[in-house]
């Protein structure tokens, strides 16, 4: 059984590099939220709920997590077998739905809109990850996780290659940004938008790629790798916080699983050590300093000495 540490610091944290001691807050531990899932992805922050969103992939649902009382509910149930989510800067919820293979937004009287199911005529795969750029445009991966099988979707024959997406946040005109990540995964802005991470999850080991967003803001260039995972590490969603680190879902292997903390120079500063393999995080609270870990059966939260860059 799982227990939060019961002394400060939590050794949990790890200091890999002395730039993240600056990060670690000595009177803070990993907490365990919730726990009885079957695979937790997506979180999302909405202060203005004091609550947080993420899915139960396999169970078919959204919970929610709320910061008063700590109880958890259901906020969508059925959730079209729901992925990763974001909020738009108009802060809507947007969701990537394996089931339907479509990207949607929740408006604020609670019906749905369809962003994106179909380019160039054909189905999209199983939408995977979401950001929203500051100029309103929808990015998003599409890798085939949710049509390989019945237990996070329905199993279907992919109609489109592997692509990461933009949709035009005025005019809603879907292009593809690349066509060249293998099973393009988790993906981030870093803080100022001039990049790009996307995590490679059809190669073994898996890696993160790192692209140059293109002057003009809509495309990406100088395509190349930022993040080699060693055999046995698997990389999954991850945000930046303010300064420009990449905090990263890891996996899998003892020893191995929680969250793995890079510099904007790609050097390992921290770890975060968890008992289950973390698939995607947020950061959130009121001053955005909490990082909220969905983690294989159970969701974790730690506070920590930065903030999460807005829109992430």
């Amino acid at each position: 059984m799982w227990q939060s540490a019961e002394r400060y610091p939590d050794p949990a944290i790890e200091i890999l590099d002395p730039r993240f001691a600056r990060y670690r807050l000595m009177s803070a531990a990993v907490e365990r939220l919730a726990t009885g899932f079957r695979w937790a992805e997506g979180p999302v922050w909405f202060g203005d709920g004091r609550c947080l969103l993420w899915s139960d992939i396999p169970n078919n649902r959204v919970l929610r997590w709320d910061e008063e009382t700590g109880a958890v509910s259901h906020f969508r149930k059925p959730s079209n077998f729901a992925n990763g989510h974001t909020r738009d800067r108009q802060g809507r919820l947007l969701s990537c739905e394996h089931g339907t293979r479509r990207v949607t937004r929740t408006e604020y009287d609670g019906s749905i809109t369809v962003i994106l199911d179909r380019f160039e005529g054909k189905r999209l795969n199983s939408p995977n990850d979401i950001v929203v750029k500051s100029d309103d445009s929808i990015w998003f991966t599409d890798p085939p996780f949710g049509i390989l099988g019945h237990y996070e979707g329905h199993a279907a024959e992919p109609e489109l290659p592997t692509n990461v997406y933009r949709v035009d946040g005025r005019t809603g005109e879907a292009a593809v940004v690349t066509g060249d990540v293998n099973r393009p995964n988790g993906l981030c802005f870093s803080p100022d938008e001039s990049r790009l991470y996307v995590v490679e999850s059809g190669i073994t080991p898996r890696r993160i790629r790192v692209f140059d967003v293109s002057a003009d803001g809509e495309g990406l260039e100088n395509d190349r790798v930022f993040v080699q995972a060693d055999p046995e590490g698997s990389p999954d969603g991850f945000r930046c916080d303010v300064d420009g680190n990449l905090w990263a879902g890891w996996g899998t292997g003892e020893g191995r699983d929680g969250v793995m903390v890079f510099a904007p120079d790609a050097t390992p500063i921290g770890r975060i050590a968890l008992p289950e393999r973390c698939a995607n995080l947020c950061f959130g609270g009121p001053a955005r300093n909490r990082l909220f870990m969905a983690a294989s059966q159970s969701l974790y939260a730690l506070y920590v000495n930065t903030q999460g860059a807005r829109g992430g």
